[in-house]
């Protein structure tokens, strides 16, 4: 731990200008793309909670159904 806060610090304190430019179409594509991941891990927990309990409550009436 203390290894990572020498080496926190140390890299902190080199810090140098890149001069650099992110036009306003970088910053949507940064947007679009963070927003399209959140959506997608959104997606992917939605899928493994809804479907196995849409199943379960199809069988549950399938047997209701039969009796």
């Amino acid at each position: 731990m203390i290894r990572f806060l020498y080496l926190l610090i140390i890299f902190f304190t080199f810090v140098e200008n890149s001069f650099a430019y992110l036009g306003p179409g970088m910053g949507g594509g940064i947007i679009a793309a963070t927003i399209g991941v959140i959506v997608a891990v959104l997606a992917a927990i939605f899928g493994v909670i809804w479907f196995p309990i849409k199943r379960y409550f199809k069988k549950k009436k399938n047997k209701k159904e039969n009796r």
